[in-house]
């Protein structure tokens, strides 16, 4: 099982106090009535503080609602100025997000939503990328691929600090379509655009999937790590070891990332008595995340490339670091940092970059990415997986690979 510690956020929402007597110190301020409430001087200048910023917030909302020329719906100017508070962080991973937004959030980590089927990210110089398609998903079939930027939705641009209102344009009810600038980078390395209509669907994210290959080597697909992936591993690992597998490849191209909580109990399985990962905030206060020694008895091997993001560098960063298996593939997407979903009490949410993570030797990758112990690119176009091991050479070298050990 894994072992961390557990950290819980509480909001002090009320203020309560009856207080009887009180003395003549300066420290005082409003003394002696009953329906007063005592406080310190410190705690009355940030009283003072506070009242200010809301006053000044409440006269320049009055003042455009009374003065603008169009109509403004009830509430936009508070929502906005909650979405710019976490704007002016500069970090596309922090986010405001309204009751339906929040709640589109929660369905995307429950593994179901309706939209187009792609995770997106954000670029340094403020672009829309494509991470990667999900397998199956109109996005896949649609031939939108890894390092795809977005440009326009429905001829709207959109910048990456407007990822969150793109993504709300490209869901949408399933059957119904939605226009894509896609710029793609040509082989000359020049870009160029070209668009794409695409019909809506359910989203059934199936995060795993598995086959058993020739001379008995146990293969795992991971898509992304969200609530279910866990348990669906440890499901497909008794599978094939049932079968008596001689060794495992775990393949996480294109895994965009997903839950901490869900690659720690997966890595928990493959790594033996070691650190997984622990995250540590700006205070340096550190969460750690363990393995057990319980763990696979067989060569491992691991598929990575530049679509392996977040959750899956911390699984890949893990068996590197402790020698637990071989990486192959090309190098990691490079997302070190942890993001806190919190609810708020009318059902929105915020979404906030909380700390950074590191592997089992202190690294952060963050930017970097993580090298594998074999590089082998592979060509854009060619379609990967079992079913088409002829051409994924990637995928054979892994079957070389433990085949020696």
């Amino acid at each position: 099982m894994i072992s961390k510690t557990k950290a819980f956020f509480t909001v002090l929402v009320a203020v309560v106090i009856t207080i009887v007597v009180t003395t003549a110190a300066n420290n005082y301020f409003a003394i002696k009535n009953y329906d007063k409430v005592i406080i310190t001087d410190d705690k009355y200048i940030e009283y003072e503080t506070m009242k200010d910023k809301y006053n000044k917030m409440e006269y320049i909302e009055g003042f455009v609602e009374e003065n603008f020329l169009y109509d403004i719906e009830e509430g936009e100017l508070y929502e906005g100025a909650l979405k710019g508070m976490l704007d002016i962080l500069d970090d596309p991973y922090s986010e405001y997000m309204t009751e339906d937004e929040f709640n589109d959030l929660i369905e995307q980590t429950s593994g179901e939503y309706s939209g187009i089927g792609v995770y997106v990210s954000v670029t340094e110089d403020n672009r829309i990328v494509i991470v990667a398609p999900i397998e199956d998903t109109p996005a896949d079939q649609a031939g939108l691929k890894t390092g795809d930027y977005i440009s326009k939705v429905n001829g709207v641009k959109y910048a990456g600090d407007e990822l969150s209102d793109a993504v709300d344009v490209m869901k949408g009810k399933p059957g119904t379509d939605v226009d894509i600038t896609i710029t793609r980078e040509g082989d000359d390395g020049v870009e160029f655009d070209f668009d794409v209509t695409i019909t809506r669907d359910n989203i059934k994210i199936k995060t795993i999937k598995y086959d058993m290959l020739e001379d008995d080597i146990g293969y795992i697909r991971i898509t992304t790590f969200d609530q279910q992936t866990d348990a669906d591993f440890k499901d497909a690992l008794n599978d094939l070891e049932s079968q008596g597998i001689t060794g495992l490849i775990v393949d996480l191209r294109y895994n965009p990332g997903g839950l901490i909580t869900s690659v720690s109990e997966i890595a928990d399985e493959l790594l033996g008595e070691t650190i997984i990962t622990y995250t540590q905030t700006k205070y340096g206060e550190r969460e750690y995340y363990y393995s057990d020694k319980d763990k696979i008895d067989v060569p491992l091997a691991v598929l990575i490339n530049e679509g392996s993001a977040s959750a899956s560098e911390i699984l890949s960063g893990a068996v590197k670091d402790t020698g637990s298996g071989v990486l192959i593939g090309t190098k990691t997407f490079g997302k070190g940092i942890v993001q806190r979903i919190i609810p708020l009490a009318d059902g929105a949410g915020l979404k906030l970059t909380v700390s950074e993570y590191f592997t089992p030797n202190d690294i952060n990758i963050h930017g970097v990415g993580i090298e594998p112990d074999v590089y082998l690119e592979m060509d854009d176009d060619v379609l990967y997986g079992p079913e088409y091991i002829d051409e994924d050479i990637q995928l054979q070298r892994a079957v070389e690979i433990i085949n020696m050990q």
